[in-house]
């Protein structure tokens, strides 16, 4: 038997339609964790200031590339958090759609929301309006922030269906090959 060598090797979308969502930084964490394929390991990439939090657990999408350079984002949605490295197998329920601004260049940097397909609290979350306005609102507010630590301005765009998701899925799909 092979082993998986990189999480980023993963197929993004198993048989079943969920995402294989890898996580890099857990739910309630101050530490940001981020993969590193040149090393092929999790390491720490900063860490937030006192009071500040990661709201829900944070990954990616295996072999996809966003506009940010990076793996497409996905915030993850379920009852206890993961770890670094930890695939957790989940259901696409829509995108919110954010830009940043580092200096003069502006970037979209859009992230998946998901629903791990293993869980109790959030098992009746079908679509983003399913959840509460005021959830949209704090996570603004939280990406706002975090950008901010980083020199960074950050503007929510929108919030869309699952369907406008998975075209960005499948364009991340070919921006990796």
């Amino acid at each position: 038997m092979k082993s998986l060598a990189s999480p980023t090797k993963l197929k993004p979308i198993t048989r079943d339609d969920l995402l294989q969502v890898v996580i890099e930084t857990p739910a309630g964490s101050r530490n940001k964790f981020a993969f590193d394929p040149d090393q092929g390991i999790f390491a720490l990439k900063k860490v937030m200031p006192a009071g500040m939090s990661f709201p829900y657990d944070f990954g990616f999408l295996p072999q996809t590339l966003a506009p940010d350079g990076d793996s497409i984002d996905v915030l993850l949605l379920m009852d206890e958090p993961a770890f670094p490295g930890c695939l957790v197998p989940s259901r696409l329920v829509g995108v919110i759609e954010g830009e940043q601004l580092d200096g003069k260049k502006k970037i979209r940097n859009d992230r998946l929301v998901a629903v791990a397909d293993a869980n109790h609290m959030y098992a009746n979350i079908r679509r983003l309006r399913d959840l509460p306005p005021k959830w949209i609102k704090e996570l603004e507010v939280f990406f706002v922030n975090y950008h901010n630590l980083e020199g960074k301005k950050y503007k929510l765009l929108g919030c869309k269906d699952a369907e406008a998701a998975t075209a960005l899925i499948k364009k991340a799909e070919k921006n990796a090959k």
